[in-house]
């Protein structure tokens, strides 16, 4: 009579050993995020935030986000460099909530792996971490899935979900919006987190560049250029509100700046954004020169170098920028807003770039 052995949940490809070893090594990193407000620790089923924080607003408004970071997990994954890719998730959820001038106060993150190395997933919750204190918010629970069959062993994805909090008669948006504002750009540290689909497709595949190529105007490898993280503009955008008058702000992400912009933008009015007012990086030259891809088709993609966008009074547009460049982040007038009139768009770019 022959032996068999039982089915078990690590011959199916789980590990809960190494599971949780993973929390164990990312225990360090979470506990460098927390708010007085957070009660308990990591391990507990849910996270927790004492609302009664809250109590100072008069009317306070929940703000909340969720997203991911795309297909920029696999140059993470090709690169073997894990601890930059939280950078951009927070930057991609946090920086959604600031638009309409919250407080970010905490985040959750869901990683989902292939097969699980403790050191691979605890250096994404360290870049997290990092990323979480650069917003300003707390990071208070997660979940590491192990998913084997699904994905390969290498393979991994990121999402979050975060909150923030507005006092309701400080809520940012179209209807503060005038003819006659400013527009001004934040730039970007480069691609971001959006786009990467084209830019895979235009300089690994059709290209065959390797993420190794030094490129001269890049000054440094393919791969790093392609890893830079996601600037975090939650913080600035929460000090350009306090010394400066600001009605609205826009987050360039998927869709590009045009479309991102109209988001904002009131019925009847226009916002139109010089080109000559700034250069975009060479990532950008170089992926519409190497894959003959058209501007229009470029600016629907990728943030050509602008990562966010305030709209605030002509007369608040000197102290903005002065607040912006104190706190290191090059930022300039773009454009202004006016009548829309023949437009059907809420935004548009024109002229040539610098």
């Amino acid at each position: 009579m022959s032996e068999t052995t039982g089915a078990s949940y690590a011959a199916a490809g789980v590990d809960i050993e190494a599971g949780d070893r993973a929390v164990e090594l990312m225990k360090e990193w979470v506990k460098k995020t927390q708010r007085p407000e957070v009660l308990g620790g990591l391990g507990g089923f849910a996270g927790l935030f004492d609302a009664s924080a809250l109590k100072r607003y008069e009317r306070p408004l929940l703000a909340s986000a969720t997203d991911g970071v795309g297909t920029k997990v696999d140059i993470a994954r090709r690169m073997g460099v894990y601890d930059t890719i939280g950078h951009d998730l927070v930057a991609m959820v946090m920086d959604d909530i600031v638009v309409c001038g919250a407080e970010p106060l905490f985040m959750t993150d869901y990683i989902c792996v292939g097969k699980v190395h403790p050191e691979r997933v605890a250096a994404i919750v360290k870049g997290i971490a990092e990323g979480c204190v650069l917003a300003g918010c707390a990071l208070v629970g997660g979940e590491t899935a192990e998913h084997p069959g699904l994905l390969g062993e290498d393979d991994f994805d990121v999402a979050g979900a975060g909150t923030g909090v507005v006092e309701a008669d400080r809520l940012l948006g179209a209807d503060r919006i005038r003819t006659g504002d400013a527009v001004i750009a934040m730039a970007s540290s480069g691609l971001h987190s959006n786009g990467y689909s084209l830019v895979r497709h235009v300089l690994l595949d059709r290209a065959g560049l390797s993420l190794e190529s030094e490129i001269a105007e890049l000054g440094r490898s393919l791969g790093e250029e392609l890893l830079e993280p996601t600037r975090i503009y939650s913080l600035d955008c929460l000090a350009l509100t306090r010394t400066a008058e600001v009605h609205a702000f826009s987050h360039i992400t998927g869709g590009g700046l045009a479309a991102n912009l109209a988001r904002v933008i009131p019925d009847g009015l226009h916002a139109v954004v010089d080109r000559s007012t700034w250069t975009p990086g060479a990532i950008f030259d170089l992926v519409g020169k190497t894959g003959s891809v058209e501007r229009l088709e470029l600016e629907k993609t990728l943030n050509m170098g602008v990562g966010m966008m305030a709209i605030v009074p002509q007369e608040s547009a000197e102290v903005a920028l002065t607040t912006l460049a104190d706190r290191g982040v090059d930022a300039w007038v773009a454009g202004e807003i006016t009548e829309r009139g023949e437009k059907t768009t809420g935004a548009e770019l024109v002229g040539d770039y610098a």
